[in-house]
């Protein structure tokens, strides 16, 4: 008999990456944003990423950061973790945007690496460590080597799990396993941050995901994670398998921030898909396809 799993959940288990709504005209709708919290909190996820890349952090400012914390937090804070994103290659910048985020009552910090400006690796750790110190909110630290063009080396991610309030890896770099021997190795929780290896991380021994494709499914990353703690991995692996279309839908051309708009959009979660320059939104033909997906999944009726 297979004995159920339970890792550490220190960031809950299934959290969603949230979008941040604008108006048409491309200010931030906290309404809207409250809305959309309140829905996904409603599917089952217990955890919430804000001002995170799916939130367009790049082009967001520390005022509307801190007012989307704040209400979001006042609205779902006692129902779901609130994970602030706290992401900047300008180390004192995003020192700045954690304590906003504490302030404004989150109750934990995603940390990214820095990016563009390619640091080396004791840069790296002394950014982290110095953002993680701004607050005593703990921490999760973020690996997407794809958009920072930096990598956490395996002698870096040991050091920064010896800190007290680093407790977790959310991992995007496709690398199962590597995540799962420093999972093993250090002790440090990790959460899938490609919701394509959703199902491969859990079955590794994940604690959870961030997924941006969770503004449709979170439901079912409920399920699949309550499937791989029981230890019915033929389950989970079902339900992966169900989500296949839909994971194409959101994520196969790359730009998961517009997708999830459009797709919150026509769920009637939002009033306005608008992101901001430099992202677009998508063109008629992917939205008649997203569309098109949603319909056939049964997400929204025909």
């Amino acid at each position: 008999m297979t004995m159920p799993y339970h890792p550490s959940r220190s960031f809950g288990s299934v959290s969603v990456a949230m979008a941040t709504p604008f108006t048409a005209d491309g200010e931030i709708d906290v309404d809207s944003a409250v809305a959309l919290a309140t829905a996904l909190v409603d599917d089952g996820c217990d955890a919430l990423v804000l001002n995170g890349t799916t939130g367009e952090s790049p082009t967001t400012h520390q005022p509307e950061k801190d007012a989307l914390v704040s209400a979001v937090v006042d609205a779902v804070g006692d129902r779901v973790m609130i994970i602030g994103g706290a992401g900047s290659n300008d180390t004192a910048h995003a020192v700045r945007i954690a304590e906003g985020a504490a302030r404004s009552g989150a109750q934990g910090l995603l940390v990214v690496a820095p990016y563009y400006n390619r640091p080396s690796q004791e840069g790296v750790y002394q950014h982290i460590v110095a953002v993680t110190e701004a607050t005593d909110l703990p921490v999760m630290v973020y690996d997407i080597p794809g958009r920072t063009g930096v990598r956490l080396e395996e002698a870096t991610l040991d050091r920064l799990a010896e800190h007290p309030q680093i407790l977790a890896v959310k991992d995007a770099t496709g690398d199962v396993p590597a995540g799962f021997e420093t999972m093993s190795r250090t002790g440090l929780e990790y959460y899938s941050g490609d919701d394509a290896l959703n199902f491969a991380w859990l079955a590794h021994g994940a604690s959870g995901v961030v997924s941006v494709v969770g503004h449709v499914a979170a439901a079912s990353y409920v399920e699949m994670v309550r499937e791989v703690d029981a230890g019915d991995l033929p389950g989970a692996r079902a339900v992966a398998a169900r989500l296949k279309p839909v994971v194409a839908a959101l994520m196969g051309t790359g730009q998961g921030a517009v997708m999830s708009k459009h797709a919150s959009h026509l769920l009637g979660r939002i009033p306005d898909p608008t992101v901001r320059l430099p992202l677009v939104a998508a063109t008629e033909d992917e939205v008649a396809e997203l569309r098109a997906v949603l319909e056939a999944e049964g997400y929204l009726g025909s």
